[in-house]
């Protein structure tokens, strides 16, 4: 088989985005965001979608700063050290032992498996978790690639959800431990 037709597997590591990070990007600030993260964040990180969403998490950990280690963080592709996205859990666990994951990946660098970099780390961290037992999704419809990308690891659609703003979106969850199959 000749390997190079066979897809590299990605590799990220994330920076944890601060407060003070999340205000200044939902502020539209790309340069003091930057400063806070201590990265070079890319310029999507201020479009209108995602200084809402920055928005509410920096209420979020503001009110709520155990919530912090569990939501948003810049994914950096390794080696180069790119932004390529950012990914995080929307809190921490709920009492029921559930985590719902949520990423995204900036438009240039979607299609190259980063997203399934992130939602592998994600899911990771949520096995080593004691007391987590489920791992969430909402996806979007019309959001093909992402839909895809949780099929790869095993979840199953519950149900599902939507608005007049945001249009239905898929609820999928799977176990936060991975289930062995007898050998």
């Amino acid at each position: 088989m000749n390997s190079e037709l066979l897809p590299t597997v990605k590799q990220v590591r994330f920076v944890q985005l601060g407060a003070k990070a999340l205000r200044a990007l939902a502020d539209g600030d790309l340069a003091g965001g930057s400063a806070e993260a201590g990265i070079a964040l890319h310029a999507h990180f201020v479009s209108d979608r995602a200084r809402m969403i920055f928005d509410y998490r920096a209420k979020q950990i503001t009110e709520d700063p155990s919530a912090a280690p569990w939501t948003t963080r810049a994914a950096v592709s390794e080696p180069d050290g790119t932004v390529v996205g950012d990914c995080g859990f929307h809190g921490p666990p709920s009492e029921a032992g559930v985590l719902e994951v949520g990423y995204t990946v900036v438009p240039e660098y979607r299609r190259q498996g980063y997203a399934r970099a992130m939602l592998k780390a994600l899911l990771d961290r949520a096995a080593a978790e004691p007391g987590v037992t489920t791992v969430r999704a909402t996806i979007a419809a019309d959001n093909t690639a992402s839909l895809a990308t949780v099929v790869c690891f095993d979840f199953q659609r519950v149900g599902e959800r939507g608005n007049e703003r945001d249009g239905i979106a898929y609820v999928f969850e799977r176990p936060a431990k991975p289930v062995r199959q007898a050998e």
